[in-house]
């Protein structure tokens, strides 16, 4: 795999960690607190019923007992999403699990804008489920730190309590206490430390493509199709525009380049087929344009209004065509029928 191709799926999964970011980041400040904490409990609850069981399974986690079984899936299923994590087992009974900082979900600066309640809310959607869905209604997680509050990382452990818990009991918050310390060489590890790179980056590239495909409909569930085609659309557009120099950067392709010309057209063709391929997509370039074989990242998605949830996510290829060349002019079509999805963009001097 060449360097630009190792680039474009770096890529993919900046452009979607940011998304999700500038997401949960726009829903506190333009519909307040509690849509974020909403939303962010339903895409969290989302992808924990979808994805929990099957990858205890896949993981060979299913005969663990409950508590380190829980706290070795999300070290695990983290750690192939790129995102750094320890895990430590006091006992069958208790185990715990740290995200150090920096916070992957919430990247940069941008830690400082989340309310403590939309950080908890992720714990509440998985973390505080796990034992409803193992059949294990006594347990719960203790969250002692999260790094929105100032803490050194998000931390906390699974604990098997002799009696069934309620719903809010589930999840509880305990600041006076403190992980161990892990020692960092001796913990778990996967057969993945053997992986080639290319497969590496493939599951990399899996665990940011599932934020957009749980982000999709769980926005449009909660707020409508209209008003979720308007937020993310706003923030997709807003994430083009910031991240397509960094991206464009790595694949060794100019940005900003205010040419408007045949070649301008090339280089952001290329960028943005490269990105698609690398997201997993069935990609086609021709003269300008780029057509797209399906919309994979959407299989087997129930929506509420496909070319709503389309329109808003194209408005990130839309954002960063603007930040490569804003004399570029790029035209959109799209359809949905009976084969399924038929989508080109048409890129052009201005």
């Amino acid at each position: 795999m060449s360097a630009a191709e190792l680039a474009a799926y770096k890529a993919v999964g900046t452009l979607y960690n940011a998304l999700m970011t500038a997401l949960v980041l726009g829903l506190v400040t333009r519909r307040g607190e509690d849509t974020a904490r909403d939303y962010v409990f339903r895409h969290f609850r989302r992808q924990h019923l979808e994805k929990f069981l099957p990858g205890l399974r896949k993981l060979g986690l299913a005969d663990q007992p409950p508590a380190p079984a829980c706290a070795l899936y999300h070290y695990h299923s983290n750690a192939l999403g790129g995102v750094k994590t320890g895990y430590l087992r006091e006992s069958d009974r208790k185990a715990w699990v740290r995200y150090p900082p920096p916070r992957w979900i919430w990247k940069g600066t941008a830690i400082a804008a989340v309310p403590h309640g939309v950080s908890a809310a992720m714990l509440h959607g998985w973390h505080g489920h796990n034992g409803q869905s193992l059949g294990k209604p006594n347990l719960g997680f203790v969250c002692t730190g999260m790094t929105v509050d100032g803490l050194p990382g998000l931390e906390g452990y699974y604990f098997e309590h002799d009696h069934p818990l309620k719903e809010e009991e589930r999840v509880r918050f305990a600041y006076d206490e403190q992980m161990p310390r892990v020692d960092w060489a001796t913990q778990p590890k996967l057969e993945t430390a053997s992986w080639p790179e290319e497969r590496r980056l493939r599951t990399f590239r899996a665990y940011a493509v599932e934020y957009l495909r749980t982000m999709l409909p769980t926005l449009q569930e909660q707020l409508g199709a209209d008003d979720a085609q308007q937020e993310l659309g706003r923030v997709a557009r807003l994430v083009g525009l910031q991240f397509h120099e960094e991206t464009a950067r790595d694949m060794d392709l100019p940005t900003d380049v205010e040419r408007g010309d045949a070649q301008s057209v090339r280089d952001f063709t290329r960028w943005l087929a490269s990105v698609l391929r690398a997201q997993g997509e069935d990609v086609e370039v021709a003269d300008g344009e780029v057509r797209l074989q399906g919309w994979r990242a959407v299989r087997e998605l129930k929506l509420v209004d496909p070319l709503k949830a389309f329109d808003a996510w194209n408005e990130l290829w839309l954002g960063a065509a603007a930040a490569h060349d804003r004399f570029l002019k790029v035209q959109t079509i799209r359809s949905l029928g009976d084969r399924g999805w038929s989508i080109a963009w048409r890129i052009a001097p201005r």
